[in-house]
């Protein structure tokens, strides 16, 4: 079974690349829902002001590969497939955990785009967990910066410029997972 995560700051076109892999038939598993679950257990509202923080408590209580590990979980439970892609890596310690587990099966794919059109697109996106202020949408750069998310981007194996169109990336993706 190859597992294929992918990583890159917010906005970059994580959702756009899995969204491409499921068009393939691929099952996708994304961290982030791993967080919204205990964002949910707790009785909270998704939003910017709760998922960021619930994130980053567990990772310092839990280890920074909590997320990772019920990830894992997740993909241990599913019905075997030949490919399955994960949404969402954002420290080296998670791609520690998923490399201990799968080894060379573990493919890590990055996408990176400029902060100017991350932040652009940030603003329009409207996702339950997203704020419409650039300063809530730079705080969360950094955090995710402070877990380690630029090292894990300097990591991957393969990595994807989303600076352009929506459609030259989608295209762009396709051929990816037609590759696979």
């Amino acid at each position: 079974m190859k597992i294929i995560a992918f990583t890159g700051m917010p906005f970059s076109g994580k959702s756009e690349a899995v969204a491409m892999a499921k068009t393939f038939g691929i099952p996708v598993v994304r961290m982030g829902d791993m967080v919204w679950e205990e964002v949910k257990r707790r009785g909270l509202i998704l939003s910017d002001e709760t998922v960021g923080p619930v994130a980053h408590e567990m990772r310092l209580k839990k280890g920074k590969d909590i997320w990772a590990n019920r990830t894992i979980e997740v993909i241990e439970a599913m019905d075997r497939s030949d490919c399955i892609v994960i949404d969402g890596i954002r420290n080296i310690e998670e791609i520690d955990a998923f490399k201990h587990r799968f080894g060379e099966d573990f493919f890590l794919v990055a996408i990176v785009v400029s902060d100017e059109v991350r932040h652009q697109r940030a603003l329009a996106r409207r996702r339950a967990d997203d704020s419409d202020d650039i300063n809530d949408i730079i705080d969360r750069d950094n955090r995710e910066i402070q877990w380690g998310i630029r090292e894990v981007i300097q990591q991957a194996d393969k990595s994807f410029s989303n600076d352009g169109s929506l459609d030259s990336f989608c295209l762009e993706m396709k051929g990816f997972f037609e590759s696979l």
